[in-house]
């Protein structure tokens, strides 16, 4: 029980700030639970399931503030996940330790420009043709190369709509309601190879869910579009700093 609610009150904790961003919590709390000691697969399996559940609570805030760009989601959502098996299956003829270097080059670029690089906004709302084009070109490399780093698709997805000049808000909005499905497909994949401990379950569950609600509280109410993409930015930055302790003490 100690455990659970332990890892509960990290959920919570980690649900809130990371739902303002838009990329889910799962990449951070796979290894806290992981070193709580719960079994790796039933750790994924949790913290994936959670994204889920956060992000559906969050999207619906978010859908409210009509904040996602429904056009622009759809097709990258379909296209990702169309072509994130491709990515993954192309992974197994190259160097992954490589690969996961270079993503992380990725991601400290990115993260630097959103601290510091300021687009001009750009507003592709009224345009069905250019959503749809912007949607399938970024479902495209989000899904592949998701696949092939074995990474969420939704750290991709929103550093490239702010670099485009979409409002930071609309970029976590969009990407947040994409990630609902993207990680229920990886819970899928993960929950069959680990039984799953329903009252971690079920304690995390509800932490996620009240993260959720009050992350996106504060990014629709509280915040402003500066601070939304100085939150993106540490975030990257932190997934960055993840990576690179991993493939250092490996």
């Amino acid at each position: 029980m100690t455990t659970a609610l332990i890892a509960a009150l990290i959920t919570f904790l980690f649900t809130a700030l990371l739902t303002i961003a838009g990329v889910g919590a799962a990449f951070i709390l796979i290894p806290v639970f992981i070193a709580l000691g719960i079994d790796i697969h039933v750790a994924m399996a949790v913290a994936l399931l959670l994204n889920s559940i956060a992000m559906s609570f969050a999207s619906y805030s978010y859908v409210k503030a009509k904040l996602v760009l429904w056009k622009l989601a759809i097709p990258i959502l379909i296209v990702a996940t169309a072509l994130s098996p491709l990515g993954a299956y192309v992974s197994q003829g190259l160097n992954d330790h490589m690969l996961k270097w270079l993503f992380v080059g990725f991601l400290l670029f990115a993260g630097i420009m959103m601290l510091f690089y300021e687009p001009k906004e750009r507003d592709i709302e009224t345009s069905r043709s250019k959503q749809l084009a912007y949607g399938t070109s970024i479902g495209a490399v989000a899904g592949f190369l998701g696949g092939l780093l074995g990474v969420g698709g939704g750290n991709i997805i929103i550093p490239v709509l702010v670099w485009m000049g979409i409002n930071p808000k609309k970029a976590s909005a969009t990407t947040a309601f994409i990630v609902i499905f993207s990680s229920f497909s990886g819970f899928l994949g993960h929950a069959t190879l680990g039984i799953i401990d329903i009252k971690l379950l079920g304690l995390t569950a509800v932490a996620s869910a009240l993260g959720a609600v009050l992350g996106a509280w504060l990014m629709t109410v509280k915040l402003e579009r500066k601070q939304v993409k100085l939150i993106i930015g540490i975030v990257l930055l932190a997934i960055a700093g993840k990576m690179v302790w991993g493939l250092l003490v490996k």
